[in-house]
């Protein structure tokens, strides 16, 4: 699962995939900077494993990871291959979900490609691309599916009533997340068009260090402009966050934090926000040899939760032996937890909760 760092050229994404990854991509004060996708596999800050390695003491620990994904800046007319456009949107497509950083800050030494700071233009910029890009692909469907329609075939009318819609949603300027599947088979159908603008997005924006805690101005522009995009926002402070990460120390790092008036660094809040928006959660497995972090998807019941860790253990399942993670934290092992009762043995169609501390029986 991927989360592509996008936005216009110049706007800090590649210093914040560095902040995210430590990878030490390319960044410099001209457009175009970026021009092959960086991918970082970015941990993810969760208490509950440091807390678990306390209690459990083990030889060594995995954290959740999520795939952060630095993509090249986008300029209008990349829907029809302008700049980077065809490499940028085929970049943006393999991605699962958007993370799209927004200038809001204000520094006549720093290059701006249009010329002059105005989140909301360069959002519209991007949108208005992918927009365009999605309405191409929208269309060639509709051609084919037209055809099939004219027969009287019952899915192919659906599917053209679909399309139709997000045809007239891309044309009024708004993206296709923005239309709601009706019922199971819509949101199956939406699943296989495939459009970028169906990504679900979070917003960045990128202010100067004085602004990191209470935003700005064009703060406010940004989120008052998706507040019905059922996206979130972020405000992040992209070079003070560059700065702290070259601190060696843990102490210098917060007490830069405090004198920003900030408990973590941004960039674990915005790589928590990623993991939600991919729609994933954790569960845990502890023993003495390790203490790790699984990623499955929200929903996924407990055998599609133990195939994650080999497949054969999704098919011989027998079932789970569970522990939340408060009572695993509070009672402070598996032996008192088993003794206070509050172990549960849990079938084939539980449900896995974030958090949950997981055994599996199976047999192959």
């Amino acid at each position: 699962m991927k989360a592509g760092i996008v936005g216009l050229p110049n706007v800090g994404k590649s210093t914040l995939f560095n902040c995210l990854s430590n990878a030490k991509a390319q960044s410099a004060n001209f457009p175009f900077c970026t021009i092959e996708p960086n991918i970082g596999v970015v941990n993810v800050p969760d208490p509950r494993i440091v807390r678990l390695e306390e209690l459990v003491k083990p030889e060594r620990v995995q954290m959740a990871t999520v795939d952060i994904v630095d993509i090249a800046g986008l300029v209008k007319g990349a829907s029809k291959g302008e700049g980077l456009g065809n490499q940028f949107l085929g970049n943006i497509r393999e991605c699962n979900a958007i993370i799209h950083v927004l200038r809001c800050f204000d520094n006549d030494n720093i290059v701006h490609v249009d010329g002059n700071v105005n989140p909301i233009r360069d959002k519209e910029t991007i949108d208005i691309e992918l927009q365009l890009k999605d309405l191409e692909t929208v269309e060639k469907r509709l051609e084919k599916t037209n055809r099939a329609a004219k027969t009287g075939n019952k899915e192919a009318q659906a599917e053209k009533a679909l399309l139709d819609r997000i045809r007239e949603t891309l044309l009024q300027g708004k993206s296709a997340r923005t239309v709601v599947a009706q019922n199971q088979d819509e949101e199956q159908l939406m699943d296989e068009f495939q459009l970028i603008t169906l990504k679900p997005v979070l917003y960045v924006c990128n202010v100067d260090e004085s602004s990191a805690v209470t935003g700005n101005k064009y703060v406010e522009q940004v989120k008052e402009l998706v507040k019905d995009e059922n996206a979130e926002v972020i405000v992040l402070s992209v070079g003070a966050e560059a700065d702290i990460t070259e601190l060696e120390s843990y102490e210098e790092r917060q007490m830069f934090l405090q004198d920003m008036g900030l408990t973590e660094p941004g960039s674990a809040v915005l790589i928590r926000a990623a993991y939600k928006l991919l729609n994933l959660q954790t569960y845990f497995t502890a023993g003495v040899k390790e203490v790790r972090a699984w990623t499955i998807k929200i929903g996924d019941t407990a055998p599609k939760a133990a195939g994650v860790i080999h497949t054969d253990f999704e098919k011989g399942f027998i079932r789970a032996e569970v522990i939340s993670f408060d009572d695993y934290s509070n009672y402070g092992s598996e032996a008192k937890v088993k003794e206070a009762g509050k172990l549960r043995v849990e079938g084939k169609e539980y449900i896995v909760k974030d958090g949950d501390v997981m055994h599996f029986r199976f047999n192959v």
